[in-house]
């Protein structure tokens, strides 16, 4: 079975649980909702918490002949969820790790999802607690971004790589060594307000390349995932960048509208806009008019970025290639084709 994202999916998926379309449309378009479908069984599946305060991705209804136990379970593990539970039968599946000599890529993906669950919690706990300060370079630093730091190395931690976040010293990493880069709550700012997005980025890196990330727009529920080698999906579904005249840009006093494009939007959430143009939101991203993007704003969003077929270009028009290194600002287009990031180099410098 699949993830449904059209509405021949929902049509297929309401005759084989023999429901009205129309009861099922909203779920098609909300990420704590999955529907899957395939050639003769759906399912219908919520993501809940439980009162011990973990997360499973319920059952609320399935045909007869649902026999595909991977696809609950995938759905599950997306989701960060523990367990799937059937609502009709009480059933409980527990969702497993990957093996452990499965490829890191699979167990980062595995672990990124259950950290950005723990992360949902703590800044919620942490949240309006009185412990916030502005940094030197006038950005909010507030409980909530320690707290998401925290609980995500603890699930992180047993992939035995490195791990660098905006909210501690970067470690030593050889060359040869892959390292995991967190922002554990992007859009600070946005979230101390009350003011969507706001997200958790996570990133594998490995000779430069983010070859797999994860952002969850924890304001939302949305979900991003994606790498090199693995596609990229959004809530669970493919999805692909394609060219458009709309662009998104970092926040700031001054935000240029560049020839190409049509309108600009600004989210104050790096790791959001960069899945933004990965699933064809939008068709460009750049940081080229002001002093740079630190690496950990942007390697989530831009390994979904690869999966989903999009590029990176440096100011000079190269392949970027990322740094263990949290300090340093890094300036770059992100657009669905090389034509079309040459093309805003272009405007935005001319």
């Amino acid at each position: 079975m699949r993830v449904a994202a059209s509405g021949a999916d929902l049509h297929a998926a309401a005759r084989l649980l023999g429901v009205a379309p129309a009861a099922l449309a909203p779920e098609l378009l909300d990420p704590g909702a999955r529907l899957l479908v395939g050639d003769d069984a759906a399912a219908h599946l919520r993501r809940r918490w439980t009162d011990e305060g973990t997360t499973e991705a319920v059952v609320v209804h399935r045909s007869t002949h649902v026999t595909d136990r991977a696809a609950l379970l995938a759905v599950a593990s997306a989701w960060g969820c523990a367990t799937v539970r059937d609502a009709g039968t009480g059933r409980v599946l527990e969702v497993p790790p990957p093996a452990a000599d499965a490829p890191l890529t699979e167990r980062f993906a595995h672990l990124a999802a259950l950290a950005a669950t723990r992360v949902e919690v703590a800044v919620a706990l942490a949240r309006d607690t009185g412990r916030d300060h502005r940094k030197d370079d006038g950005s909010w630093s507030i409980a909530a971004d320690d707290a998401a730091h925290d609980a995500a190395v603890e699930v992180l931690r047993p992939l035995g790589v490195p791990v660098l976040s905006e909210e501690r010293p970067d470690p030593s990493v050889r060359g040869d060594q892959p390292w995991i880069v967190l922002d554990p709550l992007d859009g600070t700012g946005n979230f101390r307000a009350g003011l969507p997005p706001w997200a958790f980025s996570a990133a594998l890196v490995h000779d430069g390349e983010p070859v797999a990330g994860l952002v969850v727009d924890l304001s939302s529920g949305r979900r991003w995932a994606g790498g090199r080698d693995a596609g990229a999906q959004r809530d669970g579904a493919p999805a692909s960048v394609r060219e458009g005249s709309t662009v998104v840009a970092p926040s700031g006093r001054v935000v240029r509208v560049p020839a190409t494009a049509w309108r600009v939007r600004v989210t104050g959430c790096t790791a959001v806009d960069l899945c933004l143009v990965a699933d064809g939101s939008a068709g460009a991203w750049h940081d080229l008019d002001r002093s740079g993007t630190h690496v950990h704003d942007v390697a989530g969003g831009l390994a979904v970025l690869a999966g989903a077929g999009g590029v990176a270009l440096t100011p000079e028009g190269g392949p970027l290639r990322l740094a263990p290194d949290t300090e340093t600002l890094i300036r770059f287009v992100a657009a669905a084709s090389e034509t079309g990031a040459r093309d805003l180099i272009a405007a935005v410098g001319s």
